[in-house]
C-alpha cells in the first residue's frame, strides 16, 4: 500500500488488525452540485452571498474518464465545501447522480475497503489532472465519489459540520448503515424509529432517523416510505447556521427562494432553500431553549 502525504492529516493510531483510517476531515468532503452552464455563475454568487466564504478560480476541464467538458469551481463556505459543475457538453453517465465527493487518505485502501464493506464500484478508478477518482454505490442506491489528490489540499476548518442527508427505503436502511459504518469507522449517535414525519413533509406519519458521526462528518439516514412532497428528498446536504432568520434574509436578497418556510422539529428550526439553477438545500439552526 503506497504511502502519501495525506496520511499526515489523519490519526496514525489504529488498533492491531483494524481497517486503516481513510477519512481526512469534513471540510474535504464536498457536496456535488450540478447546474446548467448558464446558471453556474448565478449559483456560485448566490451561495456565497447566503453563507459567506470564498470560491476557487473557475476552470473549464474534463473531470470524467470519457470525453466531456464542464465549468468547475470549489466553494469554501463556513457551513461546508461544494464542488460545482456546469457542463457545456452532455454529462456522461453515471456522473451527476453522485451526491458528494469524499477525500481519502489512501486511495487504494479506500477502494478496497468500500468493496469489502458492500459498495459496488460503478465507475472504476480513473486519473484526472490532479489525482485519482472512482464512484461507488452503497446498499440502498446511495452513490458517492471517492477522490485523492497528488498534492494534498489544505482547506480551512468549517464553522459547522454539514449533514449528508441520505434517503433510503426502510428495508434497506440496516444494510446501508452497516456498510457505511464499517467503511467510515463511524458511530451511531441516534437511532429514532418513530421520528416525527413533519421532518420529511409527512406530518401524519413517523419514519426512522439515524444520525452517524465519523471523520467524514455527519450522515443523517432518513428511512421513509418515499411518498414525500416537494422538495423533500431532493436535498442531499443540510447546512447548519447560527441564525436562520438572518440567513433567509441574505438568501432572498441573493435571489434564493425559500421553498419551505421555517418549522420546528427535533430540536431545530429548519427551512428549505432553492438556489438559482434549482439546487435544493436544507438549512437549520438549533432551536432556542
Amino acid at each position: 500500500m503506497a504511502a502519501n502525504g495525506l496520511a499526515l492529516l489523519i490519526a496514525s493510531a489504529c488498533t492491531a488488525g483494524a481497517t486503516p483510517a481513510i477519512a481526512v476531515a469534513p471540510q474535504y468532503d464536498t457536496t456535488h452540485v450540478y447546474v446548467a452552464s448558464d446558471d453556474f455563475e448565478r449559483f456560485v454568487k448566490s451561495f456565497l452571498a447566503t453563507f459567506g466564504g470564498t470560491a476557487s478560480k473557475e476552470i473549464i476541464a474534463n473531470v470524467t474518464p470519457t470525453p466531456s467538458t464542464t465549468k468547475s469551481q470549489i466553494i469554501h463556505a463556513p457551513v461546508g465545501t461544494l464542488s460545482v459543475f456546469g457542463y457545456v457538453t452532455p454529462i456522461p453517465a453515471p456522473f451527476g447522480a453522485e451526491r458528494n465527493g469524499f477525500l481519502v487518505a489512501d486511495f487504494d485502501a479506500a477502494i478496497a475497503a468500500a468493496r469489502a464493506d458492500g459498495a459496488g464500484l460503478i465507475v472504476a478508478p480513473f486519473e484526472d489532472a490532479i489525482g485519482r477518482n472512482a464512484i461507488v454505490q452503497w446498499p440502498g442506491g446511495v452513490t458517492m465519489q471517492l477522490y485523492w489528490h497528488n498534492v494534498p489540499p489544505h482547506y480551512p476548518a468549517l464553522a459547522t459540520i454539514p449533514e449528508n442527508r441520505v434517503y433510503v427505503a426502510p428495508e434497506q436502511a440496516d444494510a446501508f448503515i452497516r456498510a457505511y459504518l464499517a467503511f467510515s469507522q463511524g458511530t451511531v449517535v441516534e437511532d429514532d424509529r418513530k421520528a416525527p414525519g413533519i421532518e420529511v413533509g409527512e406530518p401524519f406519519h413517523t419514519f426512522r432517523r439515524v444520525l452517524i458521526d465519523s471523520r467524514f462528518g455527519k450522515t443523517l439516514v432518513l428511512a421513509t416510505d418515499g411518498q414525500l412532497p416537494y422538495p423533500w428528498g431532493r436535498e442531499t446536504t443540510g447546512f447548519e447556521v447560527a441564525d436562520l432568520d438572518a440567513t433567509i434574509l441574505k438568501a432572498e436578497a441573493a435571489g434564493v427562494f425559500v421553498v419551505v418556510e421555517p418549522f420546528s422539529a427535533a430540536g431545530r428550526r429548519t427551512a428549505f432553500f432553492e438556489f438559482p439553477g434549482g439546487y435544493i438545500a436544507e438549512v437549520h439552526t438549533a432551536a432556542k431553549s
